[in-house]
C-alpha cells in the first residue's frame, strides 16, 4: 500500500508570470517517453510482478522504494505545470465569472497546447509537450531481474537527457527548479540501478555515469541539492520497510566522480519536502465554478464541524 503526505518532495518557487507555453514544455517531463509517467509505470509494475521477492529482497526493495519516489515526482511535475499555467501566487479567488461573452481567454488560441486549457483548465495531464497521450507501450516488465534493471538504468539515463533538454528551454524559476531537482534525483536512481547490476553481474556499469556527460554542478539550480547531499541519499519512503536497499546503496560505495564526495546514505522515510502552492479559482474558466460562493460556504461549514 502507499502512504500519502500532503507536501511536495521539494519547495518550488512561485512562477514569475503566467506561461502556458512553459507549462506545455514541462509536460514532456510528465508524459513523454522518458517522463515521470514512464519511470513510475515501469517500476510500479515491475514491483507488482517481481518474482521471488523474499529471496531477492534487496533488488525488490530497491525497485519498490524508487517507485514510491516516482509517485512524488509525478506530483511535483504536475503541480509545476499547473503553477506555470496559473501564474504568480495569488490566494484570492476571483469574485465572479464576469462577462464571458467578451472572450476573456482569446489568447489561448495561440498557446501551443490549447487543449490543456480547453479540456483540463490549465491542469496537468498524462501527455507529452505536444498533447500526445502517454501509453502503456512505454512500460517494460519482463520478469527477468537483470533485463529489467538494465532497462531501468537506460530509462534513467534517457530521462537525464530529457530533463537537460527541457531545462535548456526554461527561464521561469519554477520550471528550472523542477528540472534541476529531478536531474539530481534521477542521477541517484541511475546510480542505484547501476550498483544493483554490479552486484548481480560484476560489471562496474556506474563508470558510464554521468550520461550524458554534464556535471550537475554546471547547473546553478542543482548546486544546493548537491551541497546538502541529495545526490548521495536514497529514501525508503516507508517507516518500516525496504531497508534492504542498504545492501546495494551503501557498503562504503561513494558518490559519483565529479559530484561532491561522500559515502552513499539510506534515509528511512521520506524527505521533509515543501508546501503545495494554492492555485487561485478562476470562475470565468468555471474553476472551481462560475459562482463558487456556495461551494466555499459548504466547505467552510464542513470544516467547522470537524473542529
Amino acid at each position: 500500500m502507499f502512504l500519502r503526505i500532503d507536501r511536495l518532495q521539494v519547495e518550488l518557487p512561485a512562477p514569475e508570470r503566467q506561461d502556458p507555453n512553459a507549462g506545455a514544455a514541462l509536460q514532456e517531463l510528465l508524459g513523454g517517453k522518458y517522463g515521470e509517467m514512464s519511470t513510475l509505470g515501469n517500476y510500479l509494475f515491475q514491483s507488482f510482478n517481481f518474482r521471488s521477492k523474499s529471496k531477492l529482497r534487496p533488488f525488490y526493495s530497491l525497485v519498490a522504494a524508487i517507485t514510491a519516489e516516482e509517485l512524488g515526482h509525478l506530483e511535483l511535475v504536475s503541480n509545476a505545470v499547473a503553477m506555470l499555467n496559473n501564474g504568480p501566487d495569488n490566494d484570492d479567488d476571483e469574485a465572479s465569472g464576469g462577462d464571458i461573452s467578451d472572450a476573456p481567454f482569446a489568447a489561448m488560441q495561440d498557446i501551443r497546447l490549447a487543449g490543456g486549457f480547453f479540456a483540463h483548465a490549465g491542469g496537468a495531464m498524462p501527455m507529452n509537450s505536444n498533447g500526445a497521450s502517454w501509453n502503456m507501450d512505454f512500460v517494460t516488465t519482463t520478469g527477468n531481474v537483470i533485463v529489467d534493471l538494465l532497462h531501468n538504468f537506460h530509462l534513467e539515463c534517457g530521462a537525464r537527457l530529457h530533463k537537460l533538454r527541457v531545462y535548456e528551454t526554461m527561464r521561469d524559476p519554477t520550471g528550472r527548479e523542477v528540472c534541476a531537482y529531478l536531474l539530481v534525483r534521477g542521477s541517484v536512481h541511475a546510480h542505484a540501478y547501476a550498483l544493483a547490476l554490479k552486484q548481480l553481474t560484476g560489471v562496474a556499469i556506474e563508470q558510464m555515469l554521468p550520461t550524458p556527460n554534464i556535471d550537475l554542478d554546471a547547473i546553478p539550480e542543482c548546486r544546493k541539492y548537491l551541497g546538502e547531499g541529495s545526490h548521495r541519499r536514497l529514501y525508503t519512503f516507508s517507516p518500516d520497510d525496504y531497508r534492504e536497499i542498504k545492501a546495494i546503496w551503501g557498503g562504503e560505495e561513494m558518490a559519483l566522480p565529479g559530484d561532491p564526495e561522500g559515502e552513499l546514505e539510506v534515509v528511512e522515510g521520506a524527505p521533509e519536502g515543501g508546501r503545495i502552492h494554492q492555485l487561485s479559482g478562476v470562475p470565468s474558466a468555471f474553476t472551481p465554478d462560475y459562482a463558487p460562493e456556495e461551494l466555499f460556504e459548504v466547505a467552510t461549514l464542513l470544516t467547522g464541524r470537524m473542529r
